[in-house]
């Protein structure tokens, strides 16, 4: 049991909590690596951000504050590595109606998909991977912890962390989406030097966010809705989720802010916008 959600203060803990925890230790090795995403921004490539000091992978939070009020509405479809005998049993790790609601109302928004999630909902990633409304990025295979610690997930070593990464873009790849992004969300929101240097060479931007919704696991919308509201400023990024079973709330919720934040003058965009947006490329 999660707390309620006006109470929820860390990141990293609210979305961890959507992992059901199976055995700890590592995933299986990759079979095929796919591609290395580009980490030089063109004009027919995603932006990055520029690496960090000493080449560690780059953090992004928010875009900018005063280039308007736009917003990003970021969704993660969290499934781990031992969830599907649950997925067999019926457990609904997905959630069109949701993404039917994204669709209805216009709102772009970018996917952070789990490589297992792509291989138990193949024509679901497919059809986001193919729709220009969308962007998905790359929230690891397994959705285990890169951080010792990390709210009772099982943990990635440092010496699987790429391979966990790499074996996700397989695993999109695999399931149809053409170009998953450039973009890596940790699991949980949880990282340190030694997971942002051992993703370093892959070439991707973590994505985190600065306004956590409070949708895991809750059953007042209302209550989730009134949080995003408070949270949202120009720039931000807001951390949601697409897994019925586990934030089951989730539709009613992105049904009404949208338009309140239109109401209050808000643009929506994907995280790519915003990190260029970031980069002065706009």
């Amino acid at each position: 049991m999660i707390p309620p959600v006006r109470r929820i203060a860390a990141a990293c803990a609210l979305a961890a909590t959507l992992a059901a925890c199976g055995t700890s230790g590592a995933p299986e090795p990759a079979h095929h690596a796919p591609a290395k995403p580009t980490a030089s921004p063109s004009p027919t490539r995603p932006p990055v951000l520029a690496p960090g000091p000493g080449g560690l992978t780059p953090v992004f939070e928010h875009g900018p504050r005063t280039l308007g009020k736009t917003v990003a509405l970021t969704f993660d479809a969290d499934m781990t590595a031992d969830e599907g005998p649950r997925a067999a049993a019926g457990e609904h790790f997905d959630n069109p109606d949701l993404i039917g609601a994204l669709r209805a109302l216009k709102v772009p928004a970018t996917i952070f998909m789990t490589g297992r999630w792509a291989e138990q909902y193949p024509a679901q990633a497919r059809s986001l991977g193919h729709d220009p409304q969308f962007e998905v990025a790359n929230h690891s295979y397994s959705h285990y912890a890169f951080t010792a610690d990390c709210y009772g997930l099982p943990t990635v070593g440092a010496d699987h962390m790429r391979q966990d990464v790499e074996r996700a873009y397989a695993a999109l790849r695999q399931a149809g989406v053409p170009r998953p992004l450039p973009y890596f969300r940790f699991p949980g929101g949880c990282y340190d030097r030694q997971a942002l240097r051992a993703l370093q060479g892959v070439g991707v931007t973590a994505v985190q966010w600065d306004v956590i919704s409070g949708d895991a696991f809750a059953t007042d919308a209302d209550a989730v809705v009134e949080q995003v509201l408070n949270g949202v400023k120009p720039g931000s990024v807001v951390v949601m989720h697409c897994t019925r079973s586990a934030a089951p709330t989730t539709e009613r919720v992105v049904r009404a802010v949208v338009p309140e934040l239109r109401k209050r003058g808000y643009r929506f965009a994907k995280v790519s916008e915003l990190i260029a947006e970031t980069n002065g490329r706009r």
